[in-house]
């Protein structure tokens, strides 16, 4: 199947937390890193999601927002460090590609936040990524 998400990294889950009728998934992503997944209990059974489990985590590229450091006092659970690759802008809205251990993440941020965090190839950021919209494919 293919899919027009631009972001599809592989994993390994290591927690399933169930409740009432959500469930936080975590997964070590293949470069080590660390993500935490919020999903429908009815889809960690459909999946049949467990510990030690191949996934990919997948997550839309206007999800994905872009911060130039590590950022403390947010709720956002996910925050992963990369290298800014590549940067395609438009006349309103940019594309950020940034490499991260294990694969790229790309972000779809507008133009102006381009300017003002003066992200360029080369230059370090974080992915901030809400668990609420991380999707869970078995490998």
């Amino acid at each position: 199947m293919s899919l027009s998400i631009r972001n599809q990294l592989a994993g390994t889950v290591t927690a399933v937390t169930p409740g009432e009728v959500m469930a936080t998934v975590k997964v070590r992503l293949t470069g080590g890193q660390e993500i935490t997944a919020a999903v429908t209990l009815e889809a960690v059974e459909e999946l049949g999601l467990a510990e030690g489990s191949a996934v990919e985590a997948l997550v839309k590229s206007t999800e994905v927002s872009l911060a130039t450091g590590p950022v403390e006092g947010l709720s956002i659970r996910n925050q992963i460090p990369g290298t800014v690759a590549d940067v395609t802008t438009g006349g309103a809205m940019a594309s950020v590609k940034v490499s991260v251990d294990g694969g790229e993440l790309t972000a779809a941020i507008t133009k102006e936040a381009v300017a003002d965090l003066k992200l360029t190839p080369g230059s370090s950021a974080v992915a901030l990524i809400k668990s609420t919209e991380i999707s869970l494919t078995t490998a």
